[in-house]
């Protein structure tokens, strides 16, 4: 009877041939000392180079290792999601091929979650990079929007399928998993985790994904903020906008009659006052028929939660 496994290592690979080799013989000679059975789950995420002749041949070197395929890049979180699906330990851990993160790591991620002190670990990338300046200002906005106490969001990370479970199927969501998982009220701890110069493939980050990075921010960010009482945004800002047309068409009324103003002095001194008006209560309007509609989806959203916690219930009688 073979012992389950208890570390599945997801590792998203898009051309990483050079790297992979190495990558899984520092695999080989550092999992087995955290003392439990463990598995790598590698995803070729739609590579063009040698990575999929790489993978194949590094399967009957290394019994650990379990291999899925895109046919097309997907992203991290697809990949993320792909692994998890085809993983079988109840401790998931994110690791990227690229050798910049390295395996004798794994044991101080999981270490908390083995010890049922944490439900889900972050690594504080330790060292000099490129991209630190842009993962400062990411992580500062985090700590500051979502009140998370971490140091470091985006880094390798290693949580249980529950943690797995909890996040939306979004692409590029793998950034907010931290958050996420928080705000769910899962455990969270953060461990120092050394960052080490890439040595082979080229990097897939660019400048086009920072302000994408910052609208999925704001989007999370809503989305824990008022996802289940959207119209406690989209209310008080359309009551907001209804009271300014209210009180700027009082001004107006005002204006007219109390002054007794022109025809002539309405039509062409006041027009801006009258479309203010027009606009303000309009958009009140508008912004309540948004409130109204959310709360619709977030009762539907309720209903299928309910639903998955009785479907998990039943599963675990």
């Amino acid at each position: 009877m073979t012992t389950p496994v208890r570390i599945s290592l997801l590792v998203p690979a898009k051309d990483e041939a050079e790297n992979l080799p190495e990558f899984l013989r520092q695999c080989a000679a550092a999992l087995p000392a955290i003392g439990v059975p463990f598995e790598v789950v590698v995803v070729d995420d739609g590579s063009r180079d040698l990575t999929p002749a790489v993978l194949q041949d590094l399967q009957d070197l290394y019994p650990f290792l379990r291999v899925v395929t895109h046919l097309r890049q997907r992203g991290i979180a697809d990949a993320l999601r792909s692994a998890a699906d085809a993983a079988t330990g109840d401790i998931l851990v994110f690791y990227p091929a690229d050798l910049q993160y390295r395996p004798d790591d794994v044991s101080r991620l999981v270490a908390p979650i083995l010890a049922d002190q944490a439900d889900i670990v972050t690594g504080t990338k330790q060292g000099k990079y490129d991209k630190a300046f842009v993962s400062s200002v990411y992580n500062g906005l985090c700590r500051w929007l979502f009140g998370i106490r971490v140091t470091d969001l985006n880094s390798v990370k290693a949580f249980t399928r529950d943690v797995m479970r909890s996040q939306p199927l979004r692409p590029d969501f793998h950034r907010f998993m931290v958050v996420i998982a928080a705000a769910e009220g899962y455990r969270l701890t953060s461990t120092p985790v050394p960052l080490y110069p890439r040595t082979a493939g080229m990097s897939k980050f660019t400048w086009r994904r920072i302000p994408v990075g910052v609208l999925d921010l704001l989007s999370v960010w809503f989305q824990l903020r008022f996802g289940r009482k959207p119209m406690l945004f989209f209310g008080i800002a359309g009551a907001t906008l209804f009271l300014i047309g209210f009180v700027a068409g009082l001004v107006a009324l005002v204006l007219r009659f109390g002054y007794l103003l022109g025809f002539a002095s309405l039509q062409t001194g006041f027009r801006p006052l009258l479309t203010l008006v027009e606009m303000m209560v309009v958009s009140g309007f508008v912004l309540f028929g948004f409130g109204f509609i959310g709360e619709m989806l977030a009762g539907i959203r309720e209903e299928q939660r309910e639903l998955l916690r009785r479907i998990q219930a039943d599963r675990q009688d």
